[in-house]
């Protein structure tokens, strides 16, 4: 499959073979979240944002399954340094304190403590200097709660409205936007919320999400040490996501996060920035966190990262041996491999860059387009969304865009998201943006 001149070709969406594996697949499968039955062909040929489904449809893929992919498929700039990596058996290791002998998983090859070093270097401008490893984004997130709750000795956190956090329980008691992750389940006692800005543009005199206030904003006064109703010394954390993921994509603006930084450096409470879907390049910068006048002191990152980590400063880990630990994060050879080699890719290849101009690209398109149906077109970097006027056309959109053998993703309530890998072409944007408006036109 040559990159440069790929484009989708489906006979039917999903085929035969896919609905086989799919009813297969959920014979035994606890119910979860459901998009659609694609069911990648690993053997088929796939490059960038192209690959083939196992019913020989070649599909366009502008989820980068969630940001998980943040170069797409088989991407030489991750395969090539792995190309003569000898595998052996077992390719994971147990904990953080079982070792990788030499520079890492094969002849300069980074593995774990080479990923833990890269993520320290572009922290530093954080004073981050320590790093845990773990499995997934959600093991991030409480790490990095926990040890906020131990250095603090705090016993209340502080969330935003529309906030994703992850599915273990701690992690649930955080997520603030869709009553079905956390109904009936047991949650973190003292956890506040208060609104997330949903307008990029807006200063304290025009705000409309209910966060400002005559007296400040909602934290302020929540915090108070005087009048606020939550003692701001009993305060482990306030964790935000810098753009808001399965809330709807939301761009804060820079007074919202100015107050954010403000309160939390006034009154010295932690300040986790949970970056499992914002970081690793995908708004234009290495961190959601970096287009804002915020000084995190927690960064949490997976997804595109491919493991999980929790990252911060030697004052604010625990010194204990045992307080946290992981059996499988810290020695995931191939995944630290994969995960240190993205980020010398962002670095090498000007990926940053390249964010910026082609979600750029991609959000002028739709707008001078002005479908019907669509009430805002949004984005920061390579992370973009599309919002619409109802659900149900964002649900036929999406379907319609389906049919074309373009792979879009849904969140918020009526919101579709977009997320072409960090290297995505001109060409591939000017594509992606065809098959939109024409599976918004096909609905319409």
């Amino acid at each position: 499959m040559n990159r440069e001149t790929a484009e989708p070709n489906v006979r039917s969406m999903p085929g035969e073979n896919a609905r086989r594996w799919a009813e297969a697949h959920r014979e035994h499968a606890a119910t979860s979240t459901y998009v659609y039955d694609f069911v990648w062909d690993l053997a088929g040929e796939a490059t960038g944002p192209f690959c083939t489904d196992v019913d020989g449809n070649v599909l366009m893929d502008f989820t980068s399954h969630v940001g998980a992919a943040p170069l797409g498929y088989n991407n030489p700039k991750i395969l090539d340094p792995l190309s003569e990596f000898d595998l052996v058996d077992p390719l994971k290791i147990a904990g953080q304190d079982f070792y990788v002998s030499g520079e890492g998983v094969g002849d300069g090859i980074p593995g774990p403590s080479g990923l833990m070093e890269r993520l320290v270097d572009i922290t530093s401008h954080y004073d981050m200097d320590t790093v845990f490893l773990s499995n997934s984004g959600a093991e991030a997130v409480e790490n990095g709660i926990k040890i906020c709750y131990d250095a603090s000795e705090g016993q209340y956190g502080v969330v935003f409205q529309g906030g994703f956090h992850g599915r273990t329980l701690g992690a649930l008691s955080l997520n603030r936007s869709k009553s079905v992750h956390r109904k009936g389940y047991p949650e973190i006692a003292g956890v506040h919320d208060v609104p997330y800005c949903d307008d990029a543009g807006c200063d304290a005199a025009s705000c409309g999400c209910g966060f400002f206030t005559d007296d400040g904003s909602q934290l302020r006064s929540m915090l108070d040490p005087a009048t606020g109703y939550v003692d701001p010394d009993s305060v482990a954390y306030v964790v935000l996501e810098p753009v808001q993921g399965e809330g709807g994509y939301r761009i804060p603006s820079e007074a919202f996060m100015q107050e954010v930084a403000a309160v939390v450096e006034e009154l010295d409470v932690y300040l986790v920035a949970d970056e499992i879907q914002s970081g690793m390049g995908r708004t234009g910068e290495l961190w959601g966190a970096d287009h804002y006048p915020i000084e995190p002191d927690v960064i949490t990152s997976a997804k595109g990262l491919r493991v999980g980590a929790t990252i911060s400063r030697s004052d604010v880990f625990p010194d204990e041996g045992a307080r946290i630990s992981s059996t499988w994060g810290a020695g995931d050879v191939i995944a630290s491999a994969q995960g240190a080699l993205t980020i010398d890719a962002i670095e090498e290849y000007d990926l940053l860059d390249n964010a910026t101009e082609r979600g750029r690209q991609m959000v002028e398109r739709l707008e001078d387009a002005a479908p019907d149906g669509v009430v805002d077109v949004r984005g920061l970097g390579l992370m973009l969304a599309v919002e619409f006027d109802t659900r149900e056309l964002r649900d036929d959109v999406i379907e319609a865009a389906l049919s074309r053998g373009f792979l879009t993703l849904g969140c918020g309530y009526k919101t579709l998201r977009l997320l072409p890998p960090l290297d995505v072409s001109e060409r591939e944007i000017d594509l992606g943006a065809d098959l939109l408006l024409s599976s918004i036109a096909d609905v319409n």
